[in-house]
C-alpha cells in the first residue's frame, strides 16, 4: 500500500505508534506555525488507511452448552455485570442485549448491536479469537473496523481468564435474532477504515499491568474501574477525533447522553466532600447520606455493581477515592453536611415563581424536616447535581424523573415533562439553584437547555 502510494518500496513502515504519538505530544517551538499536528494526523491516518484490512475469522458453530463449567459462566456474569453490556446493548424498553440503543455522537448516531448468539444478527458463528480481537482490537470478526463508542480501548485490558469466561456467558444466553440498524454517520467518519489511523495515534491495546508499589485492593480496583467498568470513557472529556483527554482533564468529568458525568478527581463539585466510605456506600446501594441517590445513566451502573462481592466495590471505591484526593473517612464530613443544609433553610430573594413550583411539585417529598413515606431522604443541598457549573442533570431529573430500576430502597422521582411547561422548569431550576446551592453563580441560559432536553425527551 504505501509503496502504490508513494513509489517508495519500505522494508518496514516509516512510522510506529510510539514515534507518532511523541510527535503529537511534543509542543510546537515559539514562532512557528502550529498547525504541523493536522498534517501529521491527516497523513497518518492515510496510511494507516492504504495498510490492507484485516482478514475475517472463519465462523465457527456455537460453543456446546456444555463447554463451559458453571462457575466459568457465573464468573462472566459477573465480568458482564461490571461492564454494564446489557445496558448498552439494550434499546430502550427493548429485549436484554438485542441491540438497537442509538448513541449520538458529535459524528453522528451509531447503535448498538445483538450481542446474544444468534449465528445470524449476533455473535454466535464468532470463535473465541473473533470475539477477543473485537474486545481488544476494535476489528469484528468480518475484519471491519469498529466504533470506539464501543469501549474496546479500556476492554482490552480485561484479563485472559475473565476474557473467556465473558465469552462462555454470553454464548450460554438466549439466541435470539435482531439486525441492528443502519448508523447514520457523517462522511468522512463512515468510512471504518480510517479507524486504523484512530487506533494507531490513540487506542493502547496492552493488558493491564499492576502497579507493585501499590496494595492489592488498589490494583483490583484500578483493574475493575480501567478495564471491564471503562468508567473514564464517560467521565473523561475527549478531543476532536473523539478520543479521551489525557493528563489533567482525565477524568475531570464529561456530558454524555446529555447527562453530566461529573469529575472523579479533586475538582468534585460535591459541597461535603467524598470518602472513601462514602464512595462505597453510593456505588453499592445507589445513595450516600451526604450526597444523594444514583439516577440517570449511573442507576444500571450501580445496579449492575450491586451483583459483584463486596470486596470488588470496595475496591472500586478505594481506587476511585485516591483519584480524588478523599479520605478513608472524615469526622468533619457531617458537620460540613449539616452548615450546607442549614444554610439552604433561607427563601430566595426573587425566585417567588419557583418557590411556588417547587411548593406544588416537590415540596411534599423534598422539604427538609418534612417527615414523608417517600424515600427522598437525602437533603437537595447536598446534591453534588446542584453544585454543578451546567444544570442539566437537574433538568434531565426535572423531565424524566429518577428511577433506579434494580438499586434497592433508592427511591423513584416521577417526571414532570407532562404536567410542568418549560417557563416553570426554568423558573423551578433556577429557584433550586438559589436556594439549595446559594454560595454558586446562577446558571445561564437554563432555558435554552430546557428546551433543548426537553426535544431529546420528545424524540425519545
Amino acid at each position: 500500500a504505501l509503496y502504490d502510494a508513494t513509489g517508495v518500496r519500505f522494508r518496514s513502515p516509516p512510522f510506529s505508534p510510539a514515534r507518532v504519538r511523541a510527535a503529537l505530544e511534543e509542543r510546537a517551538r515559539p514562532g512557528k506555525r502550529r498547525w504541523w499536528w493536522a498534517g501529521a494526523l491527516a497523513v497518518t491516518g492515510l496510511l494507516a488507511t492504504l495498510w490492507p484490512f484485516r482478514p475475517s475469522i472463519a465462523p465457527v458453530a456455537r460453543p456446546a452448552a456444555n463447554l463451559y463449567s458453571a462457575e466459568t459462566i457465573e464468573r462472566g456474569r459477573l465480568v458482564a455485570e461490571a461492564g454494564d453490556c446489557a445496558v448498552c446493548h439494550t434499546a430502550e424498553g427493548g429485549t436484554v442485549n438485542l441491540g438497537g440503543r442509538p448513541f449520538e455522537t458529535p459524528f453522528g448516531t451509531l447503535y448498538s448491536t445483538n450481542l446474544t448468539p444468534d449465528p445470524d444478527t449476533g455473535i454466535g458463528n464468532w470463535s473465541f479469537a473473533a470475539f477477543e480481537r473485537a474486545m481488544r482490537e476494535g476489528i469484528g470478526r468480518d475484519g471491519r473496523h469498529l466504533y470506539p463508542a464501543f469501549p474496546y480501548t479500556d476492554f482490552a485490558k480485561i484479563s485472559d481468564a475473565d476474557m473467556q469466561a465473558l465469552y462462555a456467558y454470553l454464548m450460554a444466553q438466549p439466541a435470539v435474532a435482531a439486525p441492528a440498524p443502519q448508523n447514520d454517520l457523517r462522511f468522512p467518519f463512515n468510512i471504518r477504515s480510517m479507524m486504523a489511523g484512530w487506533n494507531l495515534l490513540f487506542h493502547d491495546p496492552s493488558p493491564f499491568k499492576p502497579d507493585p508499589t501499590r496494595s492489592a485492593q488498589w490494583n483490583r480496583g484500578a483493574y475493575l474501574f480501567e478495564g471491564a467498568g471503562h468508567c473514564g470513557a464517560c467521565h473523561t472529556p475527549r478531543n476532536l477525533f473523539g478520543a479521551e483527554k489525557g493528563g489533567d482533564a482525565r477524568l475531570s468529568g464529561a456530558l454524555v447522553d446529555g447527562w453530566e458525568a461529573p469529575a472523579l478527581t479533586a475538582a468534585s463539585r460535591s459541597p461535603a466532600g467524598w470518602t472513601e466510605q462514602s464512595l462505597f456506600e453510593y456505588l453499592r446501594t445507589g445513595r450516600s447520606d451526604a450526597h444523594g441517590v444514583a439516577g440517570g445513566p449511573m442507576a444500571p451502573v450501580v445496579a449492575g455493581l450491586a451483583e459483584l462481592p463486596e470486596d470488588d466495590v470496595r475496591a472500586i471505591a478505594h481506587y476511585v477515592a485516591t483519584q480524588m484526593d478523599a479520605p478513608l473517612s472524615d469526622p468533619a464530613q457531617s458537620e460540613r453536611a449539616a452548615a450546607v443544609v442549614a444554610a439552604s433553610r433561607a427563601e430566595p430573594v426573587g425566585q417567588e415563581a419557583g418557590q411556588r413550583v417547587f411548593e406544588g411539585a416537590c415540596a411534599a417529598c423534598h422539604e427538609n424536616g418534612t417527615a414523608t413515606f417517600t424515600s427522598a431522604k437525602q437533603a437537595l443541598a447536598l446534591n453534588t447535581n446542584l453544585h454543578s457549573q451546567r444544570p442539566d442533570n437537574v433538568i434531565q431529573s426535572i423531565l424524566g424523573g429518577v428511577h433506579a430500576e434494580g438499586v434497592a430502597g433508592a427511591g423513584e422521582m416521577p417526571a414532570f415533562a407532562h404536567s410542568l411547561s418549560d417557563r416553570q422548569i426554568v423558573d423551578l431550576v433556577q429557584y433550586l439553584r438559589a436556594r439549595f446551592a446559594p454560595g454558586e453563580t446562577p446558571w445561564k441560559e437554563v432555558g435554552k437547555t430546557v428546551a433543548d432536553l426537553r426535544r431529546e425527551h420528545d424524540q425519545q
